[in-house]
């Protein structure tokens, strides 16, 4: 099979690179050229930025097999993309997210649940906003969702019956910048190493889901050799993960000392501690629009295949690849081991 991916140099792209040769594929990508990263010598490059208007030149008169996009997040772009790529490719996977719920208020929710939707005045907006380098999908804000939806829309109405909309989870693993995992490996590893306190947020049997990136991957080339269109929430895993789960996983695949310290999310809050970007996958309970983000229903996905390796592989593999990383241009998500520490001797009374 002939497979084009749109994007393929800074994250999930990668492991569908991996993916799709490791099944004896022939590989294209297509991006800007702005990140680069080592590719085997079969992969062909092709430059070009989609958010220009004559940015799809590079793909014009050229055919594949399928197409997985992995960098979409305006719904004309999108359109555009897919309109002239109809004719030349037999199936789309467009990747998704499942920010595109309408809310998360409820537990469970499936492919059904309604999406957000964006007013006119949004809309002209979006369309006129470009993606940063570094993390396209910032730009766009609270509209990210909303958006999402609307691209999966121009998808299937450039190419009906031939799309496959992945709604992905949080997507972890090596390569994967945005530390929203990578926080915790990292800081059990760390407190493990002086015997110290680590700070973790509300109840231990607190719900998340995650998916690793290359488990990811492997199942959409699987599910583009197979032709298969239609909506799948893609997350993981196929239990119920709790946070202390996944610390105390933390903990024996890093042979960490560290003590889990549960910290009640009121005292957090008073504390000025943001969820999510102060504490990495942490959600409160109080809010109802994101608060079942990390327990979506997956059930359609898992029947179609999509399967989940060792948890602790994830770990030990993303904390393999963090070592390797220079410092960051811009802080990392997380407390700061000083600020954490403050924080515990403050929740002790």
């Amino acid at each position: 099979m002939r497979v084009l991916i749109l994007g393929g140099t800074v994250f999930l792209g990668r492991h569908l690179v991996d993916a799709a040769l490791e099944r004896g594929h022939e590989v294209t990508i297509f991006n800007r050229g702005r990140h680069e990263a080592s590719m085997p010598p079969e992969v062909e490059r092709l430059r070009g930025d989609r958010y220009d208007e004559d940015g799809l030149e590079a793909l014009r008169g050229r055919r594949w097999d399928a197409v997985v996009d992995t960098c979409g997040f305006a719904p004309h772009v999108v359109r555009r993309s897919a309109e002239l790529l109809a004719d030349a490719v037999e199936h789309y996977t467009f990747v998704s997210s499942a920010s595109v719920y309408r809310d998360m208020s409820v537990a469970g929710i499936d492919e059904s649940y309604p999406v957000g939707v964006l007013t006119d005045e949004e809309l002209r907006e979006a369309e006129s906003l470009k993606p940063r380098d570094d993390k396209p999908g910032f730009a766009y804000g609270a509209m990210y969702g909303a958006l999402k939806a609307l691209c999966e829309r121009a998808a299937e109405e450039a190419m009906p019956g031939r799309v496959l909309n992945v709604r992905a989870g949080l997507i972890v693993g090596p390569f994967d910048d945005s530390d929203r995992f990578t926080y915790w490996p990292r800081r059990v590893a760390e407190a493990g190493r002086d015997g110290g306190d680590l700070l973790a947020p509300g109840k231990p049997e607190r719900q998340i889901q995650l998916i690793d990136a290359r488990d990811l991957a492997g199942w959409i080339i699987r599910l583009a050799e197979a032709r298969r269109a239609g909506i799948y929430n893609a997350t993981g895993p196929d239990y119920v993960l709790t946070m202390g789960r996944l610390l105390e996983e933390c903990r024996r695949a890093t042979g960490s000392a560290a003590r889990i310290v549960w910290v009640e999310e009121s005292f957090l809050l008073e504390a000025g501690v943001q969820p999510w970007s102060d504490l990495p996958l942490w959600l409160n309970e109080d809010n109802e629009e994101h608060r079942y983000f990390l327990a979506i229903g997956n059930e359609k996905a898992v029947e179609a295949g999509l399967t989940f390796r060792p948890l602790a592989e994830t770990i030990r593999d993303t904390l393999a690849w963090d070592a390797t990383r220079t410092a960051d241009p811009e802080p990392r998500p997380g407390l700061t081991r000083e600020r954490e520490l403050q924080l515990l001797q403050k929740s002790k009374g």
